[in-house]
């Protein structure tokens, strides 16, 4: 079992990458189980793995125990996004809807069995929300299982 985290599970005192961040970034970045669809929607640039040429996408991303994650979602299946992020881990988190942000960022693939769990499981209550008709449910953990996952941190730009 993992230790209890004591820092609070969803406030950016653990999350120590965001303290640079102006508030209204920080806010819109710290989203709650409360947050619709579009807070969700961001776009990612990362490098080509292969080119080394800018690659931008859309994409979720999630709050849980107080930190950003990317993830591919129910099934799994690899990712251009996921492969180019492990041969080269720094990236642009552009913030879109409402607040407009490029921001700095590292990725870090989630590898540990217990964090990826806790996480997962955070992320399939989160969807599971019945607020937000954008996402289909029930979302099982089950089928979240194989999704790729990485814990983001925003790097400082002077």
């Amino acid at each position: 079992m993992s230790t209890p985290d004591t820092t609070g599970s969803h406030d950016s005192a653990r999350d120590t990458s965001l303290s640079h961040l102006p508030n209204h970034i920080r806010r819109a970045i710290e989203i709650t189980p409360a947050a619709g669809t579009r807070e969700r929607i961001i776009d990612i640039t990362t490098p080509g793995r292969r080119t080394g040429r800018p690659r931008r996408i859309e994409i979720f991303f999630y709050r849980a125990s107080g930190a950003t994650y990317l993830c591919s979602g129910a099934g799994g299946g690899a990712t251009d996004w996921h492969a180019n992020l492990l041969a080269n881990p720094n990236f642009t988190f552009h913030l879109k809807n409402g607040i407009r942000a490029d921001l700095p960022a590292r990725a870090a693939p989630v590898t540990d069995p217990a964090e990826r769990q806790a996480v997962l499981e955070e992320i399939v209550a989160d969807l599971n929300q019945p607020h937000d008709p954008g996402t289909i449910r029930p979302t099982r953990l089950d089928d979240w299982a194989d999704s790729r996952l990485m814990r983001i941190s925003f790097r400082y730009r002077p």
